[in-house]
Formats: C-alpha cells, structure tokens, sequence
C-alpha cells in the first residue's frame, strides 16, 4: 500500500524530532491543522508546501509523491570550474531492510583528517554497510573532479548504501 502525504508527513516530522506543535508554530497554522493533515482529513495548502517540505528536509515533490529525487551522475567538472577540496561535502544514505535510514554530511577536510589518522570510516559510523568502500579513492576522484552519486551499493541482504559527493 503507498503512503499517504499525511503519513509521509507525520513520519518526517517524526523524523526531525518535531511535535506537531512545533511544525504548526513554523508554519503559522494551528496544531490541529497539523493533525489533521497526518490524519489525512485534509491536506496542507499549496501556499505551504515549499516551506513545509524544507521544514521536513525534502523537496516538494518527494513530499507529494514519496519518491526521492534522483541524484544527477557523475561528471567530471574541469578543473578552472572546480571548487576548492576544503568546501566539498560527502553525502552518505543507508537504507536497510528493516527500515533504518541514515543521512550523514560530512565536509571533505573531515574525512580526509580521520584517512591521515588511519582511522575506519566504518568503525567510526558503526555502520558495517561502509566497511568495503574505499573513501582514499572517493577523495582522489573528488580531487580529480568528480562530483555526483559516485558509489551506490545495494547489499544481498537489500540494505542500500548512496555516496554523493559535491
């Protein structure tokens, strides 16, 4: 069955580790508003929505459909168009099977400071999903130009691993 915008709704709310008072506070609408778009009486106005879905850290068309946008490929910018190393960021998703989302930011520098520290990536998250990627090599990519969703993994198990780098 697919999830209702008011599902959706409440579940990234849920997520934020937002009340539906604070989300009505944010928005300028009644709590029982709120309630009522996660009980799916009602649905929030159009005028809401781009605040609502940057509220709730998606795009206005996930919030509508549920779907995740698609991350571009990977290009090669050239190299008078780059930025600096020190200003990129790594984007890591997993996704497991039982349900478990992880969004993790990390900006460049970070990660190339826990590599010179001979530290694990892996064990630093916890997450054994990272275990086998190699960040030296996403980072000599990164170096090189590369920009964009450059590891995706999914396991045998289905747990779903997304290294966008920008």
């Amino acid at each position: 069955m697919n999830e209702t915008i008011g599902k959706r709704i409440a579940n990234l709310r849920k997520e934020k580790n937002l009340k539906q008072d604070n989300l009505a506070e944010m928005l300028n609408v009644s709590p029982q508003a709120v309630s009522k778009w996660e009980n799916d009486l009602t649905c929030p106005d159009i005028s809401i929505l781009p605040s609502l879905a940057k509220i709730l850290g998606v795009s206005v068309d996930e919030l509508l459909s549920g779907k995740q946008e698609i991350e571009p490929v990977v290009t090669l910018v050239p190299e008078e168009k780059r930025k600096d190393i020190k200003e990129m960021m790594i984007r890591i998703t997993v996704e497991s099977v039982e349900g478990d989302k992880v969004r993790i930011n990390l900006p460049v520098p970070l990660i190339q400071a826990a590599i010179e520290m001979g530290l694990d990536i892996s064990e630093v998250s916890g997450n054994n999903n990272l275990k086998n990627i190699d960040f030296t090599k996403i980072l000599e990519m990164a170096k090189k130009g590369a920009v964009g969703n450059l590891v995706e993994v999914e396991s045998a198990e289905g747990d779903k691993v997304n290294i966008f780098i920008e």
